[in-house]
């Protein structure tokens, strides 16, 4: 699962690979796809770093003991890197965006990123560069073919 919003909301300033903390139904939800990180975001708090709404629907077979929806959720990493999060998310403008949740060697990782707040001339600048490389991929296959 993706966070689309992310790399349109953010510039990208250093990535993170962090497990997550899950309990029960909640890993066999994910094996199934029922996750979303859209409205998702991290925080470091007392030393460790938070996952917040990101979602993970209920089990289709659980019970009554199901998980909670948008609970928050412990990352787990290394001291070092908790340290290197703080210092840079407290720097004006950046934050912590989840980027994705992906399975490796068995286990649930979040690529988390620390992001600085792209203005809407930037958004409005990329999506002009993303036309852009676009129309030449075009003229060049154009060119090719004839």
């Amino acid at each position: 699962m993706t966070n689309h919003k992310a790399r349109r909301d953010y510039e990208i300033l250093e990535t993170y690979e962090a497990g997550i903390v899950l309990h029960g139904t909640e890993v066999k939800s994910l094996r199934a796809g029922k996750g979303q990180l859209a409205e998702a975001f991290a925080r470091v708090e007392k030393g460790a770093v938070w996952l917040y709404n990101a979602r993970i629907d209920e089990y289709s077979h659980g019970n009554r003991m199901n998980h909670s929806l948008t609970a928050p959720r412990k990352l787990l990493l290394h001291k070092s890197e908790i340290r290197k999060l703080d210092e840079q998310v407290a720097a004006k403008g950046n934050a912590l965006v989840p980027l994705s949740l992906y399975w490796k060697n068995g286990k649930v990782k979040v690529s988390l990123a620390v992001g600085r707040g792209k203005q809407a001339f930037d958004r409005r600048e990329d999506m002009k560069q993303r036309d852009d490389d676009r129309e030449m991929r075009r003229a060049v296959a154009r060119k090719i073919r004839s």
